[in-house]
């Protein structure tokens, strides 16, 4: 078993430059399915998500290679197998695969979608969707089929802003006969990035980034280059970090735009952030005032980045009040950071921090991605050592968290432990 240790107190200085987008990187993955030629992907990040993405596109046929710095995909002319449990249970971005291997092959066999355990997040909207374009749909013993003759466009409505659905609604509909509208669609800059992949494929996509998404359906899409988008939540992650261990970091690879929300969030409170073109510099001092958080789909204050936040909430001065309306099951690191002196008390969706002195280093679990981030950070500002268990977790979503962090001064490392 891996553990990541943080020997906490010393202040963070330096440059870190941000990878690319985790949740932006895997639908463009699956989305090149839709092609009938490679696609040639820039820059992707060596995720154990990216890992598990490429382990179900070969086991649907198609050919994933790694050269010059870039990722490969062959799509196959026609698809095998179909998307097993063993591999749609550890990641639930596998579940994109359906859009995509549904469009081109007209019938498609996948798994439940498993992830990290922070909530239900149905299919339903999905399955809805696709139904909406004429696919059949039914459910047995664990495992969703759809068949089809071939997809037709329609108008969907999404009762929530699904990103999932959203994305493989719209993969689906990029060959589809005639027109798709999507309303009530997710405008996260990731969907905004995928279809900005799937255009330069040949697809015909219009609207993203708003509530409405139209898609006028091609007969086929090519392969091409792309580089997506930076990791927004990554770049978040560092900013909260030097916020809370002080020091002074200066962020790359940053689209300010994407992350405004978690800036204004850290001006709030009292820490001194200045913005560049490409860049956010983050000058700390470990002192902050506490600010109230209401998660949202964007642009409001982004779920992923609600266990981080809390983690710096827990040494500001006054309390915060953390609503998470996005997912049900999002405070399973308040018991772990309660084990470091944290103050926390849960109520439903709400967790109310009251700002402490000083947290102490512990042994702690990281129970899902961004939790696990979340206890890194309290690690960085505690006295003393703490271990984090289940690193697994951030390796599915931090391109050399440790790295990085070492870079800036932090002690921090990896170790194998009991």
């Amino acid at each position: 078993m891996q553990l990541v240790v943080v020997q906490g107190g010393r202040p963070l200085k330096g440059t870190v430059k941000v990878s690319a987008a985790k949740n932006a990187v895997l639908p463009v993955m699956l989305a090149s399915l839709l092609a009938e030629s490679t696609s040639r992907l820039e820059d992707v990040p060596d995720l154990a998500d990216v890992k598990i993405a490429c382990e179900l596109i070969e086991h649907l046929g198609a050919r994933v290679e790694r050269r010059d710095g870039a990722l490969f995909i062959h799509p196959p002319s026609q698809f095998t197998g179909e998307a097993p449990y063993e591999l749609v249970r550890r990641m639930r971005a596998s579940f994109l695969a359906m859009g995509p291997v549904l469009a081109r092959s007209g019938s498609v066999r996948i798994s439940m979608p498993g992830g990290c355990a922070i909530g239900s997040r149905p299919i339903d909207l999905h399955l809805k969707g696709f139904s909406l374009l004429g696919a059949r749909i039914t459910q047995s013993k664990g495992y969703i089929e759809a068949h089809t003759p071939g997809l037709e466009g329609n108008r969907i409505y999404l009762d929530f802003p699904s990103v999932g659905a959203t994305e493989n609604i719209m993969m689906a509909a990029c060959l589809a006969r005639g027109l798709t509208v999507i309303e009530n669609a997710a405008e996260e800059p990731e969907v905004v990035d995928l279809a900005n992949f799937l255009n330069a494929m040949g697809a015909r996509i219009k609207g993203a980034g708003t509530r409405v998404i139209r898609i006028e359906g091609v007969g086929y899409l090519e392969g091409t280059s792309y580089s997506v988008i930076p990791d927004r939540i990554e770049a978040g992650t560092f900013l909260a970090a030097a916020a809370m261990a002080g020091g002074e970091v200066v962020v790359e690879n940053v689209i300010c735009d994407h992350v405004k929300p978690v800036i204004a969030k850290l001006r709030e409170a009292g820490v001194q952030v200045e913005e560049g073109e490409n860049s956010i510099r983050v000058t700390g001092t470990g002192q902050f005032r506490a600010v109230d958080i209401k998660t949202l789909p964007y642009p409001g204050f982004p779920t992923d980045m609600q266990p981080p936040f809390m983690a710096m909430m827990t040494l500001a001065r006054g309390t915060s009040v953390i609503t998470e309306t996005v997912f049900e099951n999002r405070f399973m690191h308040v018991n772990e950071l309660k084990r470091m002196g944290a103050r926390i008390k849960v109520a439903g969706r709400t967790a109310v921090v009251y700002g402490v002195r000083r947290l102490t280093g512990a042994r702690v679990v990281a129970t899902d991605l961004r939790a696990g981030a979340a206890l890194v950070l309290a690690g960085l500002a505690a006295e003393g050592e703490t271990e984090i268990t289940n690193v697994e977790h951030i390796d599915r979503g931090y391109d050399s968290l440790v790295e990085k962090l070492q870079s800036l001064g932090a002690k921090v490392s990896r170790v194998h432990g009991t």
